[in-house]
């Protein structure tokens, strides 16, 4: 870390009580950090207590590793049940990526097996698809060929090749905020305590011990090491070398985490946000701004490449935003020139004239590429916020699922009695306000004209206020509210909650106010407290909750879904293998990987035609006559249709979000049940249709044969439309 230093020309002056205070600090942050051998501390004390840090943060992972995967092997029985019911295990979209990874093995070479991959004619029917380029899916074939290429077949299923693949992440998420922690702070203890709070609110951490195959336990390891390298990179006295090896680093993580997520575009316009406001408040050189959007840029490029031009991509806002970013920059140099309220007037003037931009470019991209693979998430953001009609059905299926919802208080709750929330909340007030104060004082500052001038100006602001707590604190608050609108993306947001309440509690800057305040603030008063509190917190934490992990983790459980056992085992046996089986999106990924059958939709929703096609296939789960629901199947080339008693007898959600009342609402017709409806609405004129079809009325058995049922499933195979007679015979009711 940096200390202050005196300028040139003020040899004799003094320095500040405040200059001391800041020197104190820094002096403190700089004594352990991972770092400090690089900058040639090669004593023995540094080497021992860094490997000690080091051994910690692996010791942490590794524990995190062990126990998402026990808890895995504990709820499921994962080892003891059959193949298929592993399969069934992957639940939802889970089921769709980890097939291809299982086509992948299945190929008879790597060759054929990209082949398939680039020329899919099986996910969706009549349509041949690139994978690689529509879904980020190049993890799942990059482990189908290591797993080939290695010699491990004969005693590592390629199952538990895949899963322990995943839960080795959850190690390097663990030691990259463990890391992010120890720089901020200075000392290792502070990324102890990041991976005890990140295991301890694994409820609010992570899903990955049910949700395996999800995107985001893919990406998000890698964001938080590009977090650390962001944070590394923006502390004081890195070596040119180091900046490079930094920046190679930052480009790397964010490569992986772009061609991981096909949400990357939003989560990295997040970010770039950050980066624009620490701009705007002169945090940050000019090089490292252009450098951080730079690595943006250049990973989003790079995926788009080997995506094979995913113009979803080139039309993302992220791209957009960095390049008006950028353009408007240079057109307007002289944005921190002048008084503070001249200074603030042109920060709000380049801001608007960025936004004006970044939405023409979008705009115009979109044309130019006419894209239209995103709509559904925009739709989804203007229905949320009331800005656009509720009765769009993707918008719809979004809004009613919980985990798109708001934030729950209960999750805060949680967060308390771990003791996280308090010192975060602590921590962001605080760091708050310094960054605030410092904004102010960097703004007000007048314009320097010498090299030597500017140079000076920078060491100071680096004492006011370190560019790399800037930039954590900014992404947290950034991410923090991105989770109180979208439940889903908390699992961003309280991974690095949990670093930077560590660095709140074995930082100085939060000890230094409190010391201060109760007029005890002495070095040697301030290293103790930083080192006793957080050994104190661990050892609460330890005492507390270690009896209810030990508890936790002797909980054993069975995997036991006997009718999607039973559907998947005929399907397999009784069916031919081009047969298409149309249904719901998370029934049918679980058809795709069990039983290799072709599929009218699933649940990758990022393709206009697709959520169309979706939306008539769901037409089964609607009030329409038997007639319509059979012409809009054969169309797509369905064989059979799986209908779920779940899903057309739904109780799981209110009156309005059911899935047969959105198809309700989308079609004009008045909703099942008590309760107001739009005064445009009208009543049906046909029966449900995944109702009335089990009453086996003439007009249905002309079209559909029943093939197989239990409890929870009824397939229907469809039957050649016959010619209608001349008579014409009216279709008969059918009471629900």
């Amino acid at each position: 870390m940096t200390t202050l230093r005196q300028r040139k020309g003020s040899k004799g002056k003094e320095p500040s009580p405040a200059a001391e205070l800041q020197s104190q600090q820094h002096n403190c942050c700089s004594e352990h950090h991972p770092e400090k051998i690089l900058h040639g501390d090669w004593s023995w004390g540094a080497i021992i207590w860094t490997s000690v840090g080091w051994s910690v943060s692996v010791g942490l992972g590794l524990l995190c590793c062990i126990y998402v995967a026990t808890l895995h092997e504990n709820d499921l029985w994962f080892s003891n049940i059959k193949e298929v019911e592993r399969e069934i295990s992957f639940r939802t979209e889970c089921g769709l990526y980890y097939s291809y990874y299982k086509q992948m093995l299945h190929a008879p070479s790597i060759q054929e097996g990209l082949k398939e991959m680039i020329h899919d004619n099986l996910t969706e029917s009549k349509r041949t698809i690139n994978l690689l380029q529509r879904m980020n899916i190049y993890q799942e074939v990059f482990l189908s060929v290591l797993y080939r290429l290695l010699p491990i077949q004969s005693y590592l299923e390629p199952v538990y090749f895949y899963i322990y693949t995943v839960f080795s992440l959850q190690a390097v998420y663990v030691i990259a905020l463990y890391l992010t922690a120890w720089l901020l702070s200075g000392s290792w203890l502070a990324g102890a305590l990041t991976g005890v709070w990140y295991i301890l609110n694994r409820v609010d951490t992570t899903r990955v011990e049910f949700t395996i195959s999800l995107r985001e336990n893919w990406s998000l390891p890698f964001l938080a090491l590009q977090v650390a390298a962001i944070t590394c990179y923006l502390r004081p006295q890195l070596t040119t070398l180091q900046q490079k090896v930094m920046v190679w680093l930052m480009y790397v993580t964010t490569f992986c985490f772009c061609l991981t997520w096909q949400f990357n575009q939003f989560i990295l316009l997040v970010q770039a946000l950050v980066i624009y406001t620490l701009d705007c408040g002169d945090f940050l050189t000019t090089t490292q701004v252009t450098t951080l959007y730079l690595v943006q840029v250049s990973s989003l490029l790079s995926v788009w490449f080997l995506q094979f031009c995913n113009s979803m991509i080139l039309g993302s806002l992220v791209l957009s935003f960095i390049v008006a970013a950028l353009f408007i920059r240079h057109c307007q140099p002289g944005v921190k020139t002048g008084s503070l309220v001249v200074r603030l007037g042109k920060v709000l003037l380049h801001s608007a004239l960025v936004l004006l931009l970044t939405v023409t470019i979008n705009y115009l991209a979109k044309k130019a590429l006419q894209l239209q693979s995103d709509e559904h998430i925009f739709k989804f953001i203007k229905s949320k916020f009331a800005l656009g009609s509720t009765r769009d059905f993707d918008a719809s299926l979004y809004l009613c699922e919980e985990a798109f919802g708001l934030l729950p208080l209960d999750t805060l709750e949680r967060l308390a009695g771990t003791l996280l929330l308090y010192p975060y909340v602590l921590t962001l007030l605080l760091l708050c306000g310094m960054l605030v104060a410092a904004a102010l004082q960097n703004l007000s500052r007048p314009n320097r004209g010498s090299t030597e001038e500017k140079k000076g100006a920078r060491e100071g602001q680096v004492a006011a206020f370190r560019p790399d707590v800037a930039y954590n604190l900014l992404h947290t608050l950034f991410y923090g509210l991105l989770a109180f609108s979208t439940m889903r993306m908390k699992y961003i947001w309280t991974g690095h909650m949990c670093a930077v309440a560590a660095y709140g509690v074995c930082g100085t800057e939060l000890w230094t106010v409190l010391l201060s305040a109760l007029r005890f603030n002495t070095k040697l008063l301030l290293r103790l407290v930083r080192y006793v509190v957080p050994v104190v917190m661990i050892g609460f934490l330890y005492y507390k909750f270690w009896p209810k992990l030990m508890e936790e983790l002797s909980e054993l459980r069975e995997f036991y879904d006997p009718d999607t056992v039973e559907l998947m085992t005929w399907i397999s046996t009784k069916t031919p293998k081009q047969a298409v089986f149309a249904g719901s999106m998370q029934l049918l990924a679980g058809i795709k990987l069990c039983t290799g059958r072709v599929l009218t939709n699933h649940p990758h929703y990022e393709d206009k035609d697709l959520r169309e096609r979706t939306r008539q296939v769901y037409q089964v789960y609607a009030r329409r006559s038997p007639e319509e629901v059979h012409d809009i199947l054969k169309a797509i080339g369905a064989d059979y249709v799986v209908l779920e008693n779940s899903i057309c007898y739904e109780r799981r959600h209110r009156r309005g979000c059911r899935l047969r009342d959105l198809l309700d609402l989308a079609n004009g017709h008045i909703m099942d049940g008590p309760g107001e409806d739009d005064p445009d609405l009208v009543p049906a004129t046909h029966p449900r249709f995944c109702d009335a079809i089990k009453t086996d009325a003439a007009a249905y058995n002309a079209l559909f044969t029943r093939t197989f049922q239990n409890k929870t499933f009824h397939v229907y195979r469809l039957k050649k439309k016959r010619k209608k007679n001349t008579k014409g015979s009216s279709e008969p009711s059918v009471t629900q």
